[in-house]
Parts: C-alpha cells; structure tokens; sequence
C-alpha cells in the first residue's frame, strides 16, 4: 500500500492538504520517479500560472521550437518535421490566416480528419490569440449544422476528404477555406513568429471542443490556454513525464481533448516528438507504433480492448513502448495488457472537456485513475434524474470510503468552470449551496469510486449520454433520428452494459405507429443516415407503450435493468451490419460485440 503522506479527506470534499510535499514523498519511495524529480518541480511551478499571464499553447511550442529547433517534433506515415521546420511552416499558416480576416478572439472552424496540416492549422491559430474551432468530422446533417452555428467563426478551414460531410448541410458554412489552399498560400507567406503570439494571456481561449450533452445536441465546452497549461504541467509534467528522446504516438481524432491537450501538452512539456496516426486499427496499431519509434502512446478504453481481442503476434513485444497514458482501461484489462504488451508504466487519468478537475496516476499504482490533488466530493446520487440528492436538510450527502457515487468538482478562483458556449448549459452543469451556503461545484455526470488517499476508479457515465467507442452518445439526439421513421412513435435510448467491451452500447426502446410494421433493414439505413457509426443503438426492443413519471419523463432505470434480455412480451432485434439492418436477437450477439464480429460494415 502506498503511503501517502500528508494527504487527508475531509468530511464533504478531499483535497491535498500539501499536494506539492506530498508528490516529492512519494517520489522518493517508488521505483523510476526520483530520475524524474527536477523535471516534475519545473512543472509543479509551472501549475502557478495565473489567468492574467503570458502563457499559450502557441507560445509553448514557439519556445519549444526555438530551443530544440533541429529536435522532431511531427512524424507522420514516414514523412517528419523538425520542431524548427514545424515552427516556419506553422507561422506561414498564420500569416494566410491573417490575410483572411483572422484577428485576436475570432474562431477559426477546423474540420479535418488526422494529417499533419490539420495540426500546423490549430497552432497558426492559437499563435494568433484565436480560437480553434474542433468540429467532429463524423458529424453529418442537423448535427454538423448546430455545431458550425455554435463556432460564429470568421473562417472554416476544411479537409478535402471532409467534402461528403460539408455536401451533408442544406447550407455549406460561409467563408470556407479549403486545406489545400491554405497550404498552397502558405508557400509565399511570411515564416516569422507572429508578435501577438507573446502577448496571449492565460485566461483567453484556445479551443472549443464540442461534447455531448443533456440536450442531445453538440455543445461548444471552453478550453483556456490556462487550462491547457496546468494539463501540460499537471497530467504531463507530474503524471505522464515524458523526455526529451521520446515519441508519443496518438492515434486518436485532433478533435478530442486526449489528443490536442494531453498528448500534444505532454509532448511540447519534454520538447519530445509527437507521432501522429490517422486513425486507430487494431491489426495494424503495433506496426505503426514500431515505424514511428513510439516509447508511449495515448489510448482511450476501448482502444486497449480492441488490442487484447487481437490474435497475438511477435510485434506484441517488438515495440519500444515504455508507457501507455489514457482513460477508461478497465480494472479486469489492466493486469493482461501490461502483461502482454510488456508496458511498464500505465498513466490512467480522469478528466473530460469542461471539467475543471483531473486525476492522474502519477504514482504508478494499478488500477485505478489516480490522485486528484484538487477539491472535489464523492456524493448520492437519485437513480431516476441522474442528479446529486439531497438530504432533509438540503444538503449533499457524501458515500463513504470505497462506495460508488457521482463526482462533484468544487469551483474555485483556482479551479474555475470556463463552460460551454451556451451560458444556460453551463448553469445546468453546477450544483449550488451543496454543503454550505455558497459553495459551487460542477457536475460532472459520472459515477466514481472512492478508493481513498485522493484516489478514484471510474465506474460509469449519468444522465443522458453514454459513451461507447471512445465517444459521448447522446440519447435524446439519437431518439430524435429513431422517430423520423414514419413507423416509430415514440423511442427511449439509453446505454447498456456487454461483458468484454468498454463503455456501454446504445439500446433503444420503441413503439410502432397504429398500422405500421417494424422495418428492421429501414431503420438501420435512417439511423445511419442520421448518425455517426458510433450512435447508431445495437438493440431495439419494440414495446407497445413506454411508461412515463408524473413529469412525463420516460422510466429508463427499469428499461437499463432489464437490458437486452428477452422477454415474452416484446420483440427485441440486434443490429447485424448497415446492409443487413436490425434482424431478430439471437444468444450469442453479445459475444460477437464483444469480439468485434458484429455489427458489421
């Protein structure tokens, strides 16, 4: 067990009641941190940045960029750019976007899938004391439209091979301005560091990335260069500790927080050199990890699971992979992956796009998601709402050591709430006088695990959005895509649990119009029409009425407990593939998810 000195939980909130101490304590006790301990006091200091400082994620990589100008910095499918080359190419993107209008506060829309020009494209904006716009390149339609309706931005960079989701709005976003032209410009423009890039502060913006919420809709959740920085110092200063000869490999979308905050800060935090995939394959993950000379790579659960479900082979431990850093690697997974793969060090870390709270497993400890050296309160939770209950005096209630419970983060001058773009969102998201009068704490929506010591284990997602493949599912936007069939009358979406996979797969609950029939293969193809891949719900159970509470909100506790089992009463269909649409549930679909045989296409 580790000792972990001079942290204690209060009665209402755990906080560190000497984080910094407590880190070098511990640092001397276990194994590989003590080589680590001058890199890890630069960062403690660097997590005392205040919101007024001249502090940026691009004048952290221009700093980077000049001392280790001849270092990598960009590998990509063989091609590489050094941190000085990276730095010249990024500033000619900024000076087109300069000619395009953009100026200090506006936003700049960026849909691009993984490619080295969507990166120097999110640095020339920063660099500028704009804001990048990170727009999900799955997204098609309504969804896409609410999301580029969000940015108000003052030009969208898009992707060539982004043109099917651009010809998917009724009507295309103004003032667009294609990759290969900003490249194209790019040639001629001016490689000097912009001066503004000095003079950005901490508290202004830096990304907005969109996540889903309770509305069903994409919302817009700020990321601050402040945030930004104490994630650098924190999760990869403290947490994850990467050196100068290292190579983070990442695999994920540019549009996700693990890739453009953790991995990219991490990286510019040990001016080591960032390798980026175009997207994840399992069978070929290992071969990739190898040609980029990756000593850590960046995973998300379900990545890790995919992996393990993979036949073994020699370029399992042919890899040079000395640490592995994410969220959401299952307690049951954690022991055979570091086994199998021969990992020394698994970073697990807890944290989502709005939150003003993070954990990392900074101390090497199995299994769980770390220390957490910022207030935060683990409480009950009602069943029904999802919500923080209260007790006869008003109050939250805290569950004891080794319970489950819903993460409250407290919000402070030093933690604050940055929020989303939508101000009532925000509001939504905090719960007010929760233990005291006054006192403010954000809800973050996921049930955790107190393990004690400042330490938690995830358990579960609240509310209305669950998350399957690595991304945040929203219920309501999926029923409303369900009940555009002209068959469906009413439909409760929710998530459920199948053993061996990460995250919990969409199950909806329907009823069919008076004299319609249910059309299996018709509501796959309206499904994948209207969704993202990930979105689309591999059960329906076909009801003849759903039960609603006295505020006509739909019963889905009884809905999630009974899951997928079959019952003499309703007819219950699984999704076998795009073409072949929802066909009658049989025993063994389950297994087939969990061992990636279905769905298929």
């Amino acid at each position: 067990m580790l000792r972990h000195s001079r942290i204690r939980s209060r009665s209402t909130e755990h906080v560190s009641n000497d984080a910094t101490v407590s880190v070098f304590d511990l640092a001397k006790s276990l194994p590989g941190m003590a080589v680590d301990a001058p890199g890890m006091l630069r960062n403690v200091l660097g997590m005392l940045v205040r919101p007024g400082d001249k502090a940026s994620v691009g004048l952290f990589f221009q700093r980077a960029a000049h001392k280790h100008p001849q270092r990598p910095f960009l590998r990509f499918e063989g091609a590489e750019y050094s941190y000085g080359e990276a730095n010249s190419l990024v500033n000619r993107y900024a000076s087109v976007l300069t000619a395009h209008g953009v100026r200090r506060g506006h936003v700049v829309g960026v849909l691009m899938t993984n490619r080295p020009e969507t990166l120097f494209t999110v640095l020339a904006t920063v660099k500028l004391g704009a804001t990048v716009g990170l727009l999900n390149h799955h997204q098609r339609d309504q969804v896409l439209a609410h999301s580029f309706g969000l940015l108000g931005s003052v030009v969208n960079v898009v992707g060539e091979e982004c043109q099917e989701a651009l010809d998917s709005l009724a009507e295309a976003p103004e003032h667009v301005l294609y990759a290969g032209d900003l490249h194209g410009e790019a040639e001629h423009a001016d490689p000097a560091d912009p001066p503004m890039c000095a003079e950005v502060t901490a508290r202004e913006r830096a990304f907005l990335i969109f996540t889903s919420g309770t509305t069903g809709l994409p919302k817009a959740s700020v990321m601050t260069h402040l945030r930004w920085t104490k994630s650098m110092s924190g999760l990869g200063g403290l947490g994850i500790r990467l050196r100068g000869n290292d190579t983070m490999y990442c695999c994920l979308p540019l549009y996700h927080n693990n890739a453009l905050t953790v991995a990219l800060s991490s990286v510019l935090s040990a001016g080591a050199t960032f390798a980026l995939g175009r997207q994840f394959s399992a069978s070929r993950f290992w071969d990739e990890v190898i040609r980029e000379r990756a000593t850590a790579f960046i995973y998300i659960g379900e990545l890790c699971r995919y992996l393990l479900n993979q036949p073994a082979k020699p370029v399992d431990r042919q890899h040079r992979v000395r640490l592995a850093v994410g969220n959401g690697l299952r307690p049951e997974l954690w022991d055979e992956f570091k086994r199998r793969f021969g990992i020394g060090r698994i970073v697990e870390f807890y944290g989502a796009s709005e939150a003003n709270i993070a954990f990392v497993n900074a101390f090497g400890v199995d299994r769980t998601a770390g220390f957490g050296p910022l207030p935060y309160a683990i409480v009950e939770y009602d069943d029904d709402t999802g919500k923080a209950k209260r007790g006869p005096d008003g109050r939250l209630r805290r569950v004891g050591s080794g319970g489950v419970g819903l993460l409250l983060a407290k919000v402070t001058g030093r933690a604050p709430f940055d929020g989303y773009t939508d101000k009532a969102a925000s509001e939504a998201k905090l719960v007010r006088d929760g233990f005291r009068p006054g006192d403010v704490w954000f809800d973050t929506g996921d049930l955790v695990r107190d393990q004690g010591w400042n330490h938690i284990a995830f358990v579960d997602r609240l509310g209305d959005t669950f998350r399957w493949k690595g991304e945040n599912v929203a219920t309501t936007e999926v029923e409303a895509a369900l009940t555009a069939s002209e068959a469906i009358s009413q439909a409760v979406v929710f998530g459920v649990d199948i053993p061996g996979t990460d995250g919990k797969a969409g199950m909806a609950a329907v009823t069919v119009r008076p004299g319609a029939e249910f059309d299996g293969q018709a509501l796959a193809r309206l499904a994948y029409q209207q969704l993202p891949g990930y979105a689309v719900p591999l059960f329906i159970r076909v009801v003849d009425e759903l039960e609603t509470t006295s505020t006509f909100k739909s019963r889905k506790v009884e809905l999630r407990t009974q899951a997928y089992t079959p019952d003499n009463d309703t007819a219950l269909y699984v999704l076998a593939g795009r073409a072949t649409g929802y066909v009658p549930a049989y025993e063994a679909y389950a297994a087939d998810v969990a061992a990636g045989r279905a769905p298929r296409g």
